[in-house]
């Protein structure tokens, strides 16, 4: 009974302009800079498909306040 989490609709679309990739990753690498370390060198953007994804609906799980429970967010 100690389930939470998301679950997303949503509407994707590729990214092809380079320098909004290039932003993407330097994001990704802010966030977890740990991955600097990592073994492997990080992929160039166009070495890897990027997307934007544009919510429609979420639905927050939170089975502390009950089996099933959800919360729904429209965007």
């Amino acid at each position: 009974m100690e389930i939470t989490g998301l679950s997303m609709a949503a509407h994707a679309q590729a990214v092809t302009d380079t320098a909004e990739a290039e932003k993407a990753m330097g994001l990704l690498m802010r966030k977890y800079p740990e991955q600097t370390s990592f073994p492997l060198p990080m992929p160039k953007p166009s070495d890897v498909r990027i997307f934007r994804v544009t919510p429609v609906v979420i639905s927050v799980l939170d089975y502390t306040k009950g089996f099933g429970h959800t919360d729904l967010v429209t965007c």
